[in-house]
């Protein structure tokens, strides 16, 4: 990928706003996310030889998209499924003539001359960071489909591989309350910051034995946590400190809600014996897991285990993390029995850190003898594979928008 600065040009403005944003306003925000990438408001001073992507902001473009664009080399034209011309890559002193050329007629020889590319000719993998892989897009906005493109870039917005609360409860919540969000102007930080709280009351709750009235300010704990990731994705809303509060939250506050839960049976009818080594054996398969992720990540892939293969995708569904082990300890509540739902968590922790183990050791040696290893997202197709059930389950379909009349 080249070190070299590319400058971005946005041409127009769409006809309609997606989340609270003109496509133009969109554009600006993933560009000034971008590495290596600067916006600019001016062609003349670009100098003659540095890279320049003109780019129509009347489109909605995948950040795939633009990243793929930002790091290629040569001269283009990107093209759209609709074979409409959405993006030129092209050099300083060439760039004024283009867009003079493109005002005026957006299929002349001018821009005909360039090579032509289409979105599968550009170079991108599947989503490391949000464990996924869906098809790449390059959208025209207009009021039509205002509400489908919302709707794709909020499913966008989700991880591919996640746990099953996450994946199939708060999809349809959490996409009105962003909404809700996005009206009423709320950051990301004001929702993680109210998730902060909840998780701390909620640990208040278990440790005097209030299980019942922890478990729902855990629950909308857990809402949230949700809710601050999509808000800041389909808004392009992103800082420093959301990210370590977001991500240290997440982290620590899981072993601290069992913790308080175990003291908290002190005051119930229900009381536990060897409660400290039933503490220590959840922290065990807690920080045992984590280890287990991060050796596989560190050693043996570039990417988590959970993508590693498709067993390990639907094993992410319900392994030993915050969601799953709330539903166990929402039964033991339910039942009347708070000290089974601590069982359950600490034996569904030693279970899951023991698949762990083996699926590192599986990976180990498979490395040793074929080399590096790959996801299975890497060798399926969204559109071509929805036969195959982890396809179904962790990928989407490509989009078909309704035609704009």
């Amino acid at each position: 990928m080249s070190t070299t600065t590319t400058y971005i040009y946005i041409i127009g403005d769409s006809e309609a706003d997606l989340w609270g944003l003109s496509g133009r306003e969109r554009l600006q925000r993933m560009v000034n996310a971008a590495k290596q990438a600067t916006l600019t408001k001016d062609l003349e001073k670009i100098p003659a030889k540095a890279p320049i992507i003109l780019i129509s902001a009347n489109h909605l473009f995948d950040a795939r998209v633009l990243t793929a664009l930002v790091g290629m080399q040569e001269q283009m034209v990107l093209y759209n499924n609709d074979n409409v011309p959405v993006a030129i890559r092209t050099e300083g002193y060439e760039a004024p003539r283009l867009l003079r050329s493109i005002l005026s007629e957006p299929n002349g020889h001018a821009v005909t001359d360039l090579p032509r590319y289409g979105i599968e000719d550009l170079k991108i993998d599947f989503q490391q960071n949000l464990k996924k892989k869906d098809p790449p897009y390059v959208l025209p906005i207009n009021p039509t489909n205002r509400k489908q493109l919302e709707a794709e870039l909020f499913a966008g917005s989700y991880k591919g591989v996640t746990d099953l609360v996450t994946k199939w409860l708060w999809p349809a919540p959490a996409f009105w309350s962003t909404h809700f969000c996005v009206r009423h102007r709320f950051q990301p930080n004001h929702v993680t910051l109210l998730s902060l709280v909840l998780a701390i009351l909620a640990g208040i709750a278990f440790w005097h034995g209030h299980f019942g009235v922890g478990l729902i300010m855990g629950w909308f704990m857990t809402f949230l946590d949700t809710v601050d990731g999509k808000l800041a994705r389909v808004t392009v809303t992103s800082s420093r400190l959301g990210d370590v509060l977001d991500h240290g939250l997440d982290i620590v506050h899981p072993p601290l809600w069992y913790w308080a839960w175990g003291i908290g049976l002190a005051t119930s009818l229900t009381p536990i014996i060897g409660l400290e080594i039933l503490i220590g054996l959840m922290f065990l398969g807690y920080i045992g897991g984590r280890l287990c992720e991060g050796a596989f990540q560190l050693w043996l892939a570039p990417f988590d285990i959970f993508i590693w293969q498709q067993l390990d995708s639907f094993n992410r569904l319900i392994t030993a993390r915050r969601n799953p082990n709330l539903i166990l300890l929402t039964y033991g509540w339910w039942i009347e029995r708070p000290d089974l739902g601590l069982l359950f968590v600490v034996a569904w922790h030693l279970i899951s850190t023991a698949v762990l183990t083996a699926r590192l050791l599986s990976g180990w040696r498979m490395w040793r003898k074929h080399g590096p290893l790959r996801s299975w997202l890497q060798d399926i197709d969204p559109g071509r594979d929805r036969g195959m059930l982890a396809v179904k389950i962790f990928t989407r379909a490509p989009i078909k928008l309704k035609r704009h009349n």
